[in-house]
């Protein structure tokens, strides 16, 4: 699948998109913490048949600023609503990971007009655990970089496809290879999260949502009750076999459950 760099200034703010062309309504993707766009490839290269296809490097992640200063859960959504300015992305499906899919929902929240349909991947509310960041930080401490090589790398970090997804976030430089983002800018970015939830924003979301759960994933079961009970009309999936990282371990069921839902709504 062949992509073109687009790049979008906002504020100052470098933000660099790959636009997977194709043809029909836009579907924008969005990793979670600590990833970057080509984790999506293998969903792209599917969604692409009946969809234009833009996968973005979020603020402090893979091409894009690596340290902006702003890393707000606001900030994130307003890189949202550039991009989809910018490219021409209307009425776009938005679908988002982990981080991302948090990004998404609140965008959906805030511009009901830009998000004609969104698609949480292991996503929700939130629990304010004020806990994660520092949970989250030290995993980040535990990764032994530089890794010597990309096969060492894709060990340490899961193995199969879970592996080879986040080593390509990784880049060789200075003999071995380093993350695309810098931990201290990964832990900022969660600190509004560890703060509160975002229910009042869950329950603001007024387009057609589709929920899709790893069968080990993070999300709690009380989160989930929570998010069907304040929305029931919300569609909600649960993979079997997957975790956390579904869409490295499964595109083709991800893709199947996403495209079912999308043909539901004509």
């Amino acid at each position: 699948m062949a992509w073109s760099e687009r790049i979008v200034d906002r504020d100052g703010v470098r933000l660099v998109c790959r636009d997977g062309g194709g043809t029909g309504r836009p579907v924008i993707l969005l990793h979670g913490l600590a990833g970057q766009s080509r984790e999506w490839d293998a969903t792209a290269r599917l969604l692409r048949a009946r969809h234009r296809v833009v996968a973005v490097d979020q603020r402090g992640h893979g091409a894009s600023e690596r340290r902006p200063e702003d890393v707000s859960r606001a900030a994130y959504v307003a890189d949202v609503v550039a991009v989809a300015g910018r490219l021409g992305l209307e009425d776009a499906v938005v679908i988002g990971q982990s981080l991302g899919g948090h990004t998404a929902m609140l965008t959906a929240a805030a511009r009901p007009g830009l998000v004609g349909a969104l698609v949480l991947v292991e996503a929700g509310p939130g629990s304010g655990d004020p806990e994660v960041p520092d949970e989250v930080g030290g995993w980040l401490d535990s990764w032994p970089v530089p890794f010597t090589s990309r096969e060492a790398a894709v060990g340490f970090l899961g193995g199969g496809a879970v592996g080879e997804g986040w080593a390509g976030g990784l880049e060789e430089r200075d003999g071995g290879w380093w993350p695309r983002f810098d931990r201290d800018v990964m832990v900022r970015s969660l600190a509004e999260g560890a703060r509160r939830t975002f229910w009042e924003e869950w329950e603001r979301v007024s387009c057609p949502t589709l929920l899709v759960l790893g069968q080990s994933g993070f999300v709690p079961p009380a989160e989930v009750d929570g998010m069907l009970r304040r929305r029931p009309g919300t569609v909600a999936v649960s993979v079997p076999g997957t975790g956390h990282d579904l869409h490295l371990e499964r595109p083709d069921a991800l893709f199947a459950v996403v495209a079912g839902f999308l043909d539901r709504l004509g």
